[in-house]
């Protein structure tokens, strides 16, 4: 079974804001491709289509903590753990580093829900082949920092 994952993303131009530095909302895609990326690493996708429909993934909650800034041309190292394997959610930790240096950290939870023929979701347990694939890391996920301690903002 898998609980983390490890890639590498290059920094677009299209993803610097006028200051040169990467725009915070980037984070938050970049979190999601690693995820993507992490589910494709063991066979499976966040789109599985099943007998009772389509089960997705949406997003109860993501946030992101940013240390340092990344600028284009940048290549950040991305690793993303399975901090937390529910019965209907999954939740990761995505530590971004650049130069071996955390620029920032981020937390996020997909809940496996059933779209509804009305468009509204109902939660599911997680399906097969997802739930026997992934664990929880055998380490505690990272805790965010509070403002103005240990080289965090502020």
């Amino acid at each position: 079974m898998a609980f983390e994952f490890r890639t590498c993303r290059r920094v677009a131009f299209a993803e610097t804001d006028c200051a040169g530095i990467v725009h915070f909302s980037n984070y938050f895609r970049y979190m999601e491709e690693a995820e993507h990326a992490f589910l494709r690493s063991v066979s499976l996708s966040v789109e599985i289509r099943g007998e009772g429909g389509a089960i997705g993934f949406p997003r109860l909650s993501s946030s992101c903590e940013f240390l340092r800034p990344a600028r284009f041309e940048d290549l950040l190292d991305i690793h993303l753990w399975v901090s937390r394997k529910g019965r209907t959610s999954v939740s990761y930790t995505v530590v971004f580093s650049k130069d071996g240096v955390e620029i920032a950290r981020g937390w996020t939870t997909a809940v496996a829900c059933r779209v509804r023929p009305d468009g509204t979701f109902e939660p599911v347990p997680l399906p097969e082949p997802l739930s026997s694939r992934i664990e929880e890391a055998p380490y505690p996920p990272l805790i965010p920092r509070e403002r103005g301690q240990g080289g965090g903002p502020g």
